[in-house]
């Protein structure tokens, strides 16, 4: 580690680069602050130990001048004045450390190992980012058609900025698994990634979850909390549904997105937060702008970046990829092989899918857990029972009618049917393998006349 120590006491450089060359750094120094400033800026330097107080330049002109410049080896200040006040003002101009004359060896050589394991730290993660590269998204989605190769593509781009991001599309199609993996492209990666979903929490609470609370803002406030928005400092916030963000909450969070500032429930203080905004939602935010239920500046403030996940009906190139995937998934969590026949693959693929990926993956975890031998077929899945189309690209089981009841008993009837056949008769071991009790196994042979 190559150290320049910039000092105009002598005893101090000599001393303290006799410390550093011992305990293993490379140490140079220079007293004057403008040649030290011309050589920092042409040599390699991983660290630099630079005085506050000095003739012909302070300290921190050295630091803003160096960081003007992109000048990126850390800068640790030494002063014996000033205090915590002069420690402040450092570190808010970008030092890494601060230390205070006149220091112990060990303290400065404590403070430098610091700054080498967060340098280790950080190029391991600058290592991870780069060899991840648009397989941080791939790895969490599948992508094989080509609409959606693209919409990858430009969600890699947008990741390594820290613009506002729009993710539309249907329930179901993966927008907050897009939200986790532009996160984990960018360079807030080692940071937090927090969802909130808009409509889940009630309005009168969700302030209080966005923004925090002070202490007696309202009834049970018994203590300051801190938002969302502060728990994620740093990092990124997916605003799930935000179609459904009360209009009086959209005020709030514009004036964030535009400030970058927060204000806890019933407190006068304003606080900075540096917080990468992701919103999503399956609504269509340009029709509700003209409905008046949603804020226009708003919406052209989250609109800098749209992403739109196309419905799984218009990729169907990616439903086989999906299935493996799904597959693989069960046969991890149940620690038994789960594959499928080419027959129930092609059903699989050329079914709608209105509930997207999402219903996809519930319909092959179904199977997989009520499948014996873990082969599924066609009969395995409820959407492909009669193999005839409702013209929706659903199947109904009974045909006639779309009453949820007698569909629902049309389905358990005959996966008891199937348990008893793969269980060779055993009324036990089809309990074991339907997952519910002897009992209820008794009432349901009753109920559906299967004795």
């Amino acid at each position: 580690m190559r150290i320049l120590i910039v000092d105009d006491d002598a005893g101090l450089r000599q001393s303290l680069g006799l410390l550093l060359n011992e305990s293993g750094y490379e140490a140079s120094s220079e007293s004057d602050p403008e040649q030290a400033l011309a050589r920092a800026l042409v040599e390699r330097f991983d660290a630099i130990l630079c005085d506050v107080r000095m003739p012909r330049m302070d300290g921190l002109t050295f630091l803003r001048r160096y960081r003007a410049e992109h000048g990126a080896a850390l800068l640790l200040m030494m002063s014996a004045y000033g205090g915590e006040d002069a420690a402040i003002a450092a570190m808010r101009e970008g030092a890494y450390d601060y230390l205070h004359k006149p220091f112990k060896p060990d303290e400065v050589l404590l403070t430098l190992r610091k700054a080498e394991e967060r340098e280790r730290l950080k190029r391991e993660v600058e290592s991870l980012r780069a060899s991840l590269g648009a397989e941080a998204v791939r790895d969490l989605m599948i992508a094989e058609s080509r609409s959606l190769r693209g919409l990858l593509e430009l969600a890699e781009r947008v990741a390594a900025h820290a613009t506002t991001v729009l993710v539309t599309g249907e329930s179901g199609t993966g927008k907050e698994v897009l939200a986790r993996a532009i996160h984990r492209m960018s360079p807030r990666s080692a940071n937090t990634f927090t969802a909130i979903n808009c409509a889940a929490i009630p309005e009168q609470l969700l302030e209080s979850e966005l923004f925090g609370h002070v202490r007696g803002s309202f009834t049970g406030a018994t203590n300051d909390r801190a938002g969302i928005f502060e728990s994620s400092d740093g990092g990124t916030l997916l605003l799930d549904e935000i179609g459904d963000l009360p209009l009086g909450l959209q005020a709030k969070l514009l004036r964030v997105l535009e400030d970058g500032q927060i204000r806890r429930v019933g407190g006068r203080d304003s606080r900075c937060v540096d917080v990468r905004v992701i919103a999503a939602t399956s609504k269509d935010l340009e029709r509700a702008v003209e409905r008046n239920e949603f804020r226009e500046d708003l919406f052209y403030r989250l609109n800098v970046v749209r992403l739109h996940l196309p419905p799984l009906r218009d990729r169907k190139e990616d439903i086989p990829a999906l299935v493996t995937h799904f597959a693989r998934q069960s046969a991890e969590r149940l620690a038994r092989p789960v594959s499928l026949t080419p027959r129930a693959l092609a059903a699989l693929t050329n079914h709608a899918w209105h509930g997207n990926v999402r219903e996809l993956r519930n319909a092959i975890e179904r199977a997989a857990v009520l499948s014996p031998s873990g082969r599924l077929d066609v009969e395995d899945f409820p959407l492909a029972q009669n193999g005839k189309s409702n013209g929706n690209g659903g199947y109904v089981p009974v045909p006639g009618t779309y009453e949820l009841k007698p569909q629902i008993e049309y389905l358990e009837r005959a996966t008891i049917g199937r348990a008893l056949e793969a269980a060779g008769g055993s009324r036990r071991e089809a309990a074991h393998l339907l997952g519910v009790s002897l009992r209820t196994l008794f009432y349901k042979l009753r109920r559906y006349s299967l004795e």
